[in-house]
């Protein structure tokens, strides 16, 4: 993705997000960055296609990273 790209992405999450949601996906992206990606994008599907009615807050946020973390995850069951 080119610079521009990036700061329209990065303006664009920073419109949907709460104050604090924009801090938690920050906090993220210095752990897990690959997830924090995949949470920008998947925010942006969203906006894109008009799915987001309004500010997504930080519970909301806490909900999807969990999703896709759990997804992810897998047992072995002896």
């Amino acid at each position: 993705m080119n610079e521009q790209a990036q700061e329209l992405k990065k303006k664009i999450i920073q419109k949907i997000l709460s104050k604090e949601a924009v801090e938690r996906l920050g906090r993220v992206r210095l752990t897990k960055p690959e997830l924090a990606e995949q949470v920008e994008m998947y925010l942006l599907q969203l906006y894109k296609a008009g799915k987001l009615k309004g500010e997504v807050s930080d519970e909301q946020l806490k909900a999807v990273l969990e999703a896709l973390t759990t997804k992810k995850e897998f047992r072995i069951i002896k």
